[in-house]
């Protein structure tokens, strides 16, 4: 990895980069330091002075999906990210866990400590997860190894269809069966999983990878 000679703050809130600014500058004095309010700032930056890590508050920006954030990551490829955000989603975490992102996550909420462990680690190369993020993937992967119920390939066909927005009517018109025949089908699906909402059996289906996690990431 390059060495790092700038850090870019790429954060809408000014509160928030004053007081990650004196906490660094009072860490890090032998780096420099650039700020980015949008995409095209940061973009900006970057093309100036690649061998920089980023800390972004990746709620705030305007991402509109995290592959453009990716797309930044493999432009830039000397380039080391910090996420630092109030919060992340559960599927946004899985989606950079599971395709091993060299990206590095911290929350805002989190101590000082754990704040400058994370960009200790990040300016060396090394991703860095907080103690929230590690604790969330670790329950996911042991609710990943439990026993799953034993769903037909028809219901996991419609379980997928249910968790990505579709409604019975729309079920039906796209598989050629009718109304009652999906309505049956999802009450069945419901049963096997012990679940009463749709909501619960989308959380399911993200946690058995039927559906692309990245539509979920906020």
């Amino acid at each position: 990895m390059h060495e790092i000679k700038n850090i870019i703050l790429a954060d809408n809130q000014d509160i928030t980069k004053a007081g990650l600014l004196y906490l660094l500058k009072k860490n890090y004095k032998d780096l420099s330091y650039s700020f980015a309010s949008n995409k095209s700032e940061l973009i900006s930056q970057l093309n100036v002075n690649e061998d920089s890590l980023i800390i972004l508050d990746y709620t705030l920006f305007n991402f509109n999906r995290i592959e453009e954030l990716l797309i930044l990551r493999e432009r830039f490829k000397n380039s080391a990210w910090l996420l630092f955000s109030i919060e992340l989603s559960n599927g946004f975490l899985y989606y950079i866990a599971q395709n091993h992102l060299p990206i590095s996550i911290v929350l805002k909420e989190n101590s000082k400590e754990e704040i400058l462990t994370a960009i200790h680690y990040t300016l060396k190369g090394v991703r860095f997860l907080c103690n929230y993020a590690s604790n969330q993937l670790l329950e996911h992967r042991i609710q990943a190894s439990a026993p799953s119920p034993q769903l037909t390939r028809t219901e996991t066909d419609i379980l997928k269809e249910i968790a990505l927005g579709k409604t019975t009517k729309e079920i039906a018109a796209s598989r050629n069966l009718s109304f009652h025949t999906v309505n049956t089908h999802r009450k069945n699906i419901f049963r096997k999983l012990e679940v009463n909402t749709i909501h619960e059996a989308t959380k399911y289906a993200i946690r058995a990878g039927l559906i692309d996690l990245a539509e979920y990431y906020i």
